[in-house]
This record gives structure tokens, C-alpha cells and sequence, in this order.
């Protein structure tokens, strides 16, 4: 049979099925909490050339969007020739994969009837990989933890036992990161199981059709959006914490007929610490937000992203180079779609929101036994949060929620019953939403603390504390978030830092942005607003003028 077109859109519904799928595998045996609880990873199919044809719903721009390019560079580095039938591969090489070395990327090769066909790829976020442990504290990649370049993790079925050994001794969780690996590769085999069910089903023994249709279709529908964009040239620049300096990152849109241009040219140049953002990190959430504004409907994948040009300086800070410290460069690119947005709010005005907090304030915490004899275990503990989003043009910005990252809240449970600390307050926090026409969303504010016979360390990686979220139109800032004891005692909001003996970290976090003028907001949502806590009447009445002794 020779599939029409009709054959090729009912098998590419199929494959986001398919790669669902794969993503629900690794989440039922991921190991790590970051995985199985808060979503950080991805999972997609690729043609035999390395393209992406489909991507799982479930995941991380940041990880899919990277993906996309690293399945040419493991076709690259093991070669075609090396490449046979029960291969696994991995990486965790900050430049060839997603950014940094706590996310390892593991390609399949699939075969039919002997012959290479395509490729599933899945990324996921591991607790520890040795080094310092996920901070910003590090002045180069060496220490920041264990890389392994592209690299065979079975060759033919068969595990490499060295590989597998030099893991567990460089690591403080050896259980849970070889665990890990397993279970991406076990959601590659997922993946693979299904779609040769789906081509059994079909009759056909490649991809290659397929893959030409869908690459084909998506790349012409998102020129299409991209066309209706008004042509010039659009600029916007952004200033944001970083660690030993404020950052300023700038960036130049162009849109000129079916394609677009991200040129960030004028961008600080690198830091000392680890906050620098290798290029394809930038490329994958600045194509992210300009896919979500201009072609949200488009599926994402190779064809769909071709048509946006993404470039930075090399050197500056989000085009990092090797060695540079890179460890949390998702706290810098999280707020590339912010920058990138402000552009296109000058072409595309009521299209974009207001900038939010972006940035996941991820924590992690260290926990020790205060008596080294007293037989309790060491641990290392992830907890991911979230701020407020900006207010969009129509609606308020939403609470305690991921953007641009989506990966989900890690629940309260969840991360005490993976360590020994106690999270004591989790809650809203009122008045962090930039006030406006619509309101930004609201940041949250979380306490911690150890169990009896721990201590406790963690590293600090938060950003929007010195220059929070900004409104549009008229609307104005989120709150900036804090980081202190819970007696008020301020703490730096990136590195490494001890918290006393007793003492409970608390953590308030950022509120987005709000839009439009604050004058312009209906009165009964500002009275909601006040009803449920979400503002208090000093706020009410100082922002939008509001008594709330009127009736």
C-alpha cells in the first residue's frame, strides 16, 4: 500500500500517542522526584536523518527543544556505520545535549526488518551527578560534576558495566542515577514497541514518508503564521540579578516574509559562576516563546522550528563556551521568553503577556546527620516552585505556576518522603501580583526546615529578587522575591549557604507582572481579589484606589 494523505495524518496522530506514551513510561519508573513528579523531561521520535517528527506533550521546552538538535550530534559522534540493532546512548555534555550535566539525553536507534528506520530520544533532570551538586557556586564545568560524552550505554542488548561503574562512584546517589538511566532507556523501548505495532498495523517498513509529510506540512503552516507577523525590525532589552553582576540581555526581532530572526547581540558577556547558558538552551526557549505566540497551534517539531533564527555572540552569557560553569542556566533561560516576548509585544501588540517570574526557584538541599555516627542516612533533596506568571492581555496572570518551563509543582509529600526535612509553609502570597487591568499571578511563600538530627545546606539559584517582573501597558510590577531566615534574617539568593540549627528557610516568591492600566480593572475583581486574601485593603486602596468600606 502507499499511504495518501489521509493515511499520513491518521499515523501522525498516532505518533504523539506513541511518544505519550513514552513520556508516561519514564514517569512510572523514573527514580528521581524532579522526573516523576514535577514532569522534567522529554520524550519525541526522530527520522533516520535525526529530525524530529513528534514530541510528547509532557515536558519542558528546554529539554525538547535542545533534544531536537542533539540527535544529530549522537549521530555525529557514534557514527552510522557503529550504529546496530539494541544500541542505547547517552550524554549528559551540556553542548551537545540540554545545557548542563544534571540532564542526560539517551537516543535508541529503531530498526525494522534489519534496517535503521528513525530514533527515540527522551531527556531527564537526575537529583545528583557529582561535583558541588546542582548550584551556581562552580568557576568551571569540571566542577560541576560527572560528563560523559556520547557514549554507548548498551551496545547490541548488552550494558556497559564500566560506564555503569564509573556513574556510581561519582555520584552521592548511585542507586537513584543509574536508576535513571535505566528508566530512559526502558521509555525508549516503550516508544519503540508501539510504533512497530503502528507500522504493522499500516504496512509500510520506514518513516521516511511520513517524516516528509509532517516536516513538510508543519514547516509551511508555521511560514504561514510567521508571514501574517508585520515586517521590521524589533528591539528589547531586559536587566535581571545574575550573581556577581546585574545581566542585561537584549535581543532584535526581524521579521521578514516566512521567516524570523533572534539576534541577541548586545547581551552581557559571561559570568565567573554558574549561571551561563550554552546556545542551544537560548535557541530552544527563544524558538519556544515565539513558536507559542505567533504559531501555537503548529505541532512542535523539526519542521515547525526551522523556520525561527535563533543566535547569540559567542561569549556572552547565552552563548556560554566550553568550560564555562553552566549548572543552573535554566535560571537565565527561563527568562529568554520574557526578553523575547517584550520584542514581539512591538510587532504583535495584545498578544503577549506581561513578564512573570519565569525562573523556577529550585531548591536543593543538602541534608547531613549532625552525629556522623549516629547511623542516619545522608540525602539530597530537589524541590522545584514556582512564581507568579504575568497578567495576559484578557486574563490575570496565573498563581504558583510554571512559565515558560512547565513542568508541574512537586508536592509536599512527595519531597519530604524522599528526605529528612519538613516543609512547614506553603502558601500564596498576597499582594505579589503586579497590579494592573489584569492582575500578574501571585508568587507563594514556602518554609523548611530539618528533622531532628540533620543539618542542613542548600544551593540558591533565584532570580527576580533585585529586578522583579515588570508590567505591560501601564500595569505594574510583580513583588521581588526574598530569600531569609523565617526571622527575617536575609540570605543571598544564589549559592550555597547553611541554615542554622532550628532555624526554617523561607523562601517568598516572585509575582508576575501586571497589563494594562491598574484604574482599568473591574471593580468586583478587585473585591474578589480582596475576599479571598489574594490582596489586602492598604493594597486595594493604593493601587486601584479602591475603599473597601464602599458598598
Amino acid at each position: 500500500m502507499t499511504p495518501d494523505s489521509i493515511d499520513f495524518q491518521i499515523m501522525w496522530n498516532r505518533l504523539i500517542a506513541v511518544v505519550e506514551e513514552q513520556a508516561t513510561t519514564l514517569i512510572r519508573t523514573a527514580f528521581s522526584t524532579s522526573v516523576r513528579e514535577a514532569g522534567d523531561l522529554s520524550a519525541g521520535l526522530f527520522d533516520r536523518q535525526g529530525r524530529m517528527m513528534a514530541q510528547a506533550v509532557t515536558g519542558t521546552p528546554g529539554h525538547v527543544n535542545a533534544m531536537a538538535e542533539s540527535v544529530g550530534h549522537f549521530i555525529a559522534g557514534i557514527g552510522v556505520q557503529n550504529i546496530f540493532e539494541g544500541d542505547v546512548y547517552l550524554t549528559n555534555d551540556p553542548w551537545m545535549g540540554t545545557g548542563h550535566l544534571h540532564d542526560i539525553t539517551v537516543v535508541t536507534p529503531v530498526f525494522r526488518r534489519g534496517c535503521l528506520v528513525g530514533f527515540f530520544a527522551s531527556t531527564a533532570h537526575v537529583v545528583d551527578i557529582g561535583g558541588r551538586g546542582f548550584g551556581p557556586d562552580g568557576r568551571e564545568v569540571y566542577e560541576e560534576g560527572l560528563l560523559i560524552p556520547i557514549s554507548k550505554f548498551a551496545e547490541r542488548g548488552v550494558v556497559n558495566d564500566m560506564l555503569i561503574r564509573i556513574v556510581r562512584v561519582n555520584v552521592r546517589t548511585p542507586d537513584q542515577t543509574v536508576g535513571d538511566l535505566y528508566s530512559l532507556a526502558a521509555c525508549n523501548a516503550a516508544g519503540d514497541r508501539r510504533l512497530q505495532a503502528m507500522l504493522d498495523e499500516f504496512g509500510i517498513d520506514d518513516l521516511d514518508g511520513l517524516s516528509e509529510f509532517i516536516l513538510t506540512a508543519s514547516r509551511r503552516a508555521t511560514e504561514a503564521a510567521i508571514a501574517r507577523v508585520p515586517a521590521g525590525t524589533y528591539r528589547n532589552a531586559m536587566v535581571v540579578d545574575g550573581f556577581e553582576a546585574p545581566i542585561e540581555m537584549v535581543v532584535t526581532l526581524e521579521a521578514q516574509g516566512d521567516h524570523l530572526t533572534a539576534d541577541f547581540t548586545g547581551t552581557s558577556g559571561m559570568s565567573s559562576f554558574g549561571v551561563n547558558v550554552p546556545e542551544v538552551y537560548t535557541r530552544a526557549y527563544a524558538c519556544y516563546a515565539l513558536k507559542c505566540a505567533i504559531a501555537p497551534e503548529v505541532p512542535n517539531n523539526a519542521g515547525s522550528l526551522a523556520p525561527f533564527v535563533i543566535s547569540a555572540p559567542e561569549g556572552s552569557i547565552l552563548a556560554a563556551r566550553r568550560p564555562a560553569p553552566v549548572s543552573v542556566r535554566h535560571v537565565l533561560g527561563h527568562l529568554v521568553p520574557d526578553v523575547v516576548l517584550g520584542a514581539l509585544h512591538l510587532a504583535m501588540p495584545g498578544t503577549v503577556p506581561a513578564e512573570g517570574a519565569s525562573a523556577l526557584w529550585n531548591i536543593q538541599i543538602s541534608a547531613r546527620p549532625v552525629d556522623p555516627d549516629s547511623g542516619l542516612p545522608p540525602a539530597e533533596i530537589l524541590m522545584f516552585n514556582s512564581g507568579g506568571t504575568g497578567a495576559r492581555p484578557t486574563l490575570d496572570g496565573l498563581s504558583a505556576t510554571a512559565f515558560p518551563s512547565g513542568v508541574s509543582t512537586m508536592s509536599v509529600e512527595a519531597t519530604e518522603h524522599v528526605g529528612p526535612i519538613i516543609v512547614w509553609r506553603k502558601d500564596l502570597r498576597p499582594n505579589s501580583g503586579g497590579a494592573g487591568a489584569r492582575r500578574g499571578g501571585l508568587g507563594q511563600v514556602i518554609e523548611i526546615g530539618a528533622r531532628e538530627g540533620y543539618a542542613l545546606w542548600f544551593n540558591a539559584m533565584f532570580d527576580r529578587v533585585d529586578h522583579p517582573a515588570r508590567g505591560r501597558e501601564g500595569g505594574l510590577p510583580g513583588a521581588p522575591g526574598r530569600v531569609e531566615l523565617a526571622d527575617g534574617t536575609p540570605l543571598r539568593s544564589k549559592g550555597r549557604q547553611a541554615i542554622p540549627a532550628g532555624a526554617r528557610l523561607r523562601l517568598s516568591l516572585p509575582g508576575g507582572g501586571g497589563y494594562g492600566d491598574p484604574a482599568g480593572r473591574d471593580r468586583l475583581a478587585v473585591a474578589a481579589d480582596l475576599e479571598a486574601g489574594l490582596i489586602d485593603a492598604a493594597s486595594a486602596a493604593r493601587d486601584y484606589g479602591t475603599d473597601p468600606s464602599d458598598p
